[in-house]
């Protein structure tokens, strides 16, 4: 295979993450081609960053598989992933091509795991997650599980300060609307009601509300730490928390086509995404705590620049690593592969330990 270190896939690049990441992969020393469905954006984009493209779909296994052939890496960012990573992975398989994606979604972090053996066959790297999904929670698990072997039980939890949702993730969102959440028990993943369990969580700056959600925690930090039971809770103001669960009595009315693509239609006409100044402005915060059977517990948390700009940078500084020959075959996370001090590799991420009462640097 004859191709420069620098050159990887970008495909779904003319999305709002993809943009993002073809727009800043120049940082990185990194030079993605191109792809997607839509050669007319595919051209605008790329002409407008000096990039090269190539227009394909996922329904044209021939032509994806001639176009991965010419490339060590693809990093996949067109979601909803439910529907596009199998597609994305049997290429992979098929063409000895490394497989990374920014989901969060726990069926496909499943999807990719029972391909590992024939990741290992095929002598390549399944990494379904690399962007804020799941990168910094995952680094937080694998911190505390370092801090505390014998635990049992893990806590995570996000927030975000400012910012906003992009076409991608609020159809991903969608997507899930109307079914149950999801958590750990006993090592394995059962259903649970959206939002049954709630703490508030000393999170930098303030205390936050936050609620239970499926969030792919729930399948990564157990292949990362192989605590058995896991509970990923999300930010969210109480009144709104009270409307949700209010709506649980009416899911099936939200699974219903003619609901969904109502709610499509609504998101379409919304801004892509946050602007670049609301990213600019926006935070993430990230804790985490475990226990063990006899009562210890270590928590920990940090704080990084906004979601979709800590998947640009994550996914990005893993792409570096992977065609720089950092990697192994088979289906791994990014804390499992890289380490908890993955995420402290990224631009102005403060990551704190509590010690005997008292927030330290960690």
């Amino acid at each position: 295979m004859d191709m420069k270190n620098d050159t990887f896939l970008l495909y779904g690049a003319y999305g709002y993450t993809g943009e993002l990441i073809a727009r800043h992969a120049g940082e990185y020393g990194l030079r993605p081609v191109l792809a997607g469905r839509d050669e007319v954006r595919l051209r605008t984009l790329a002409d407008r960053l000096g990039f090269e493209y190539r227009c394909l779909g996922l329904d044209d296994p021939a032509l994806l598989d001639r176009t991965l052939a010419e490339f060590p890496l693809v990093l996949h960012c067109a979601g909803p992933f439910i529907r596009t990573a199998k597609a994305m992975l049997e290429a992979c398989l098929r063409t000895g091509t490394h497989y990374l994606d920014i989901t969060g979604e726990i069926p496909v972090f499943g999807q990719a795991q029972r391909r590992d053996q024939r990741a290992r066959e095929a002598n390549i790297l399944l990494m379904p997650g690399v962007g804020f999904d799941v990168v910094p929670t995952d680094c937080i698990a694998a911190f505390l599980h370092q801090a505390l072997p014998s635990a049992d039980r893990l806590e995570l939890a996000f927030a975000t300060v400012g910012g906003g949702v992009s076409h991608g993730t609020a159809s991903s969102m969608l997507q899930k609307l109307g079914y149950p959440s999801a958590e750990r028990r006993n090592g394995e993943i059962v259903p649970a009601p959206l939002g049954k369990r709630t703490l508030t969580v000393p999170f930098p700056r303030k205390e936050r509300f936050v609620m239970s959600i499926p969030w792919g925690d729930v399948f990564t930090a157990y292949h990362t730490t192989k605590i058995p039971n896991i509970v990923v809770y999300t930010g969210i103001a109480p009144a709104r928390y009270r409307w949700i669960k209010w709506l649980r009595h009416f899911n099936w009315l939200l699974r219903l086509s003619l609901v969904r693509k109502y709610l499509q239609r609504k998101i379409d006409r919304r801004p892509a995404g946050p602007s670049d100044e609301q990213r600019r402005t926006a935070r993430s915060l990230v804790w985490g705590r475990v226990q063990d059977p006899d009562g210890m517990s270590e928590e920990a948390r940090l704080q990084s620049a906004d979601g979709y700009t800590l998947t640009v940078q994550a996914g990005l500084l893993i792409v570096g690593k992977v065609l720089a020959g950092e990697w192994k075959a088979g289906y791994h996370t990014p804390a499992g592969l890289f380490g908890p001090g993955l995420v402290l590799e990224l631009p102005g991420v403060q990551r704190e330990r509590l010690v005997e009462g008292e927030w330290e640097p960690a």
